[in-house]
């Protein structure tokens, strides 16, 4: 028996045609959060406040700074990790449906997530270091045995758990930062080997240690809405997810709004108690936006399902989140390429809605080229990589 096959009844990866609509459709929409979350991070050249968004803002940057922080700030993660860990529950779903006996499935998920970590320290050491990738691996290696085998009640409990950590633990991101002139400090290095060794520091520090702390709940929860098919059975579910939909939406903007108005400083001043029940609130309400968004994804897919499938528009999406691994990689190429000081230099003084149009503009390139690939039957690079190193070379070609 090969490495790539821990079971003989091993299916290998998911043919492309068997995928469920609404997660990929939901990876395809994650990823423009992602990528207005992660832009203004590259910002550099003048003084940097609360989470990272420039403290001199005025006019059209104060509305970005409103709509990011009630709608993207601390929500694309929390969706980011309900998605990887309904991921891995259709995987264990998949497997015990063959017979793969379950310790064998938990050793595949540990496997693949430490093919993660190694992906995601050399894109958090090349170019980004607030990678999400390496962080999700290491909580695959983690978490895979209760992932797989765990009772519900572990999840529900682990999820509870995660909630109320980033709850009491993200207060203190509402309160002021130390004089700096960039969040991270390698976007201001023109050096870059001296860039390269200060990013392997953030990422270890930032990417791969501290990030895990804020999103293995919601990796937990998404464990546990795969186990009910809420995504792959989105018609059955419909009543559940517009409840969901309306108020985890409507939570991330209520609660997100606080701290909203600190940020693009139309509140300004507030006292200190008031700075940690904002920081408090965005970040409860980040779960609540997370799991609103994918609900909202399950409703998009119900729509399309009962128009006989997607449009142009949204088959790109559902393309890119076929593709989202590539596609995010993809990001952090393009941003790396313009605005960091040790290529371009662009993000220098750079205006939040100019970063934000960049942010718009790149994922809607990669969208293009996600479905262009898809029509040429092409899969994403990174993709075929983290199978192969996962199923080994046998596996690989089956599309997934």
């Amino acid at each position: 028996m090969t490495a790539g096959a821990s079971s003989p009844t091993d299916p290998g990866a998911t043919p492309t045609a068997a995928r469920s609509l609404a997660p990929d459709l939901a990876r395809g929409g994650m990823l423009l959060l992602i990528a207005l979350a992660n832009v203004h991070i590259y910002i550099f050249g003048h003084p940097i406040g609360l989470r990272g968004y420039p403290t001199a803002l005025d006019g059209v940057d104060q509305v970005v700074a409103l709509l990011q922080m009630t709608l993207v700030d601390g929500r694309a993660y929390p969706l980011f990790g309900l998605l990887f860990g309904y991921g891995i529950g259709q995987l264990a779903r998949r497997r015990s449906a063959v017979g793969m006996p379950a310790p064998a499935v938990t050793k595949l998920v540990r496997r693949r997530g430490a093919w993660m970590i190694v992906i995601g320290m050399a894109h958090g050491v090349l170019l980004w270091p607030g990678d999400i990738i390496g962080c999700y691996g290491l909580l695959a290696v983690l978490m895979a045995g209760m992932l797989v085998r765990g009772t519900d009640r572990a999840l529900l409990v682990t999820a509870m758990i995660g909630v109320a950590f980033v709850t009491l633990v993200f207060a203190a991101s509402a309160l002021p930062m130390p004089d700096s002139q960039a969040f991270l400090p390698s976007m201001a290095i023109e050096s870059p080997a001296a860039a390269l060794a200060v990013r392997a520091v953030e990422w270890l520090g930032v990417g791969f240690v501290f990030q895990p702390f804020g999103v293995f709940g919601a990796v937990a929860l998404g464990a546990w809405a795969a186990r009910r098919r809420l995504l792959d059975e989105p018609e059955r579910h419909r009543p559940l997810l517009v409840r969901v939909a309306v108020l985890g939406l409507a939570a991330a903007v209520l609660l997100g709004l606080p701290m909203a108005l600190m940020t693009a400083q139309l509140w300004t001043a507030p006292p200190l108690g008031m700075m940690l029940l904002a920081g408090s609130l965005h970040a409860l309400g980040g779960y609540a936006g997370g799991i609103g968004y994918a609900a909202a994804f399950g409703l998009l897919a119900i729509r399309l399902a009962r128009r006989g499938g997607p449009g142009l528009v949204t088959h790109a999406l559902q393309a890119c989140g076929q593709r989202s691994l590539s596609c995010y990689l993809a990001q952090s190429v393009a941003f790396v390429a313009l605005l960091p000081a040790w290529t371009l230099g662009l993000g220098e003084d750079a205006h939040l809605w100019q970063t934000a149009l960049v942010a718009v503009g790149t994922w809607l390139v990669i969208l293009l080229v996600a479905a262009a690939s898809d029509r040429a039957g092409y899969r994403g690079p990174a993709e075929i990589l983290l199978r192969r190193l996962t199923y080994g070379p046998r596996r690989a070609p089956q599309h997934a």
